[in-house]
């Protein structure tokens, strides 16, 4: 049971730090209410369940979870988390005016992510990088979580089992929803590749019809098309990330065929489990394990390369309000045409590696 005089230091100090949380009393309601200011939507007081909810095992798990898997080994600067991202989903989610319940369903969304993310699904050679949902009504059940729903009035299947309901938190691409609107401006904000101001911009040109999100601007669409293809394209498939995920897939590979690790050492923290195969004497994974670093070099290079890897195609087409009618972007700008096609050919070819130095 947890010490309410601590509640300040609940979400430790990285969480009130980089958030800037803090309670504030409601003299009204005399009830005590965690209140979240992120540096992307600004200041949000949370509520009773969401509060709870966030102070989970299974929540707080995912401030150790890395939502660009290997990247943070070879670039320490890539360091935004699953956690930072639940919490930004929930946030956007009520900013847009997303009911509690979907609120829930956002903060939830990526609790059952193993350690290091997506490339567990290359470990597992799972082409639709789905390992995570094909978990997640077993880590939910596993939880504390359906308790705490519960005692708040909810049903935790009604809410979890059914995202298709919850259609700010998830849309089917190319459209936009919650969850790819977050990871994308949460990464590129934090990496330096856009600012605030146009963040800001982009934020207050969405418009909600019918529980779904629209553009308003055609040159915001096209600004949001370019900032995506700079996250999926240019982060995801930047050579040294490719080296990361590659390197760490093997170490994980072996370590899972020679009994290193188990399949629940996975749902350890990424430092957890990179400290227990770190532990071990075998000699292949020990030397596998000194190439992931900030220091390899690598180039692309299609004709002389070490590794080639595809991910998932993921395109991007927001439907726009043009005229009082929902219009396709590429229908309306050549521009958000060619960094699609640009976009397709890339992620279909995959990216070619070659090693320089590790």
């Amino acid at each position: 049971m947890l010490d309410r005089s601590l509640v300040t230091f609940l979400c430790t100090k990285h969480f009130f730090d980089k958030y800037n949380c803090y309670e504030h009393t409601d003299r009204n309601r005399e009830k005590i209410h965690l209140v979240i200011y992120d540096k992307i939507y600004g200041e949000f007081e949370v509520d009773k369940v969401l509060e709870e909810l966030v102070l989970t095992k299974a929540v707080q798990r995912l401030k150790g979870i890395h939502q660009g898997g290997a990247s943070y080994l070879v670039n320490e600067k890539w360091n935004v988390t699953r956690f930072d991202h639940s919490i930004g989903v929930m946030l956007l989610i009520k900013k847009l005016g997303g009911t509690i319940e979907e609120q829930i369903a956002g903060l939830l969304h990526d609790v059952s992510h193993t350690a290091f993310s997506h490339v567990i699904d290359i470990v597992l050679e799972n082409k639709d990088e789905d390992y995570h949902e094909k978990i997640y009504s077993h880590i939910i059940r596993n939880s504390e979580i359906p308790c705490i729903l519960a005692k708040h009035g909810y049903s935790y299947q009604d809410i979890l089992f059914d995202h298709s309901k919850w259609t700010l938190l998830e849309q089917p691409a190319p459209e936009l929803c919650a969850d790819r609107i977050d990871y994308t401006l949460r990464d590129m904000f934090e990496y330096g590749h856009i600012s605030i101001d146009e963040v800001h911009k982009f934020i207050t040109d969405l418009i909600i019809t019918d529980r779904k999100i629209y553009l308003q601007s055609i040159e915001i669409a096209e600004w949001f098309v370019e900032t995506y293809y700079k996250e999926v394209i240019d982060f995801f498939l930047d050579p040294i990330n490719i080296y990361g995920c590659d390197t760490l897939a093997k170490i994980l590979k072996i370590s899972l065929e020679r009994k290193i690790i188990d399949h629940e050492d996975l749902l350890l923290e990424d430092e957890n489990v990179i400290h227990k195969i770190k532990s071990s004497t075998d000699n292949e994974i020990q030397l596998l394990i000194k190439q992931l670093h900030p220091n390899v070099q690598v180039k692309e290079d299609r004709n002389n390369y070490d590794i080639h890897l595809k991910n998932k195609v993921r395109l991007i087409d927001p439907s726009i309000f043009n005229r009082n009618k929902l219009v396709k972007a590429s229908s309306l700008s050549e521009k958000v045409r060619e960094m699609g096609d640009i976009a397709y050919k890339k992620a279909f070819t995959g990216v070619f590696v070659k090693i320089i130095s590790n």
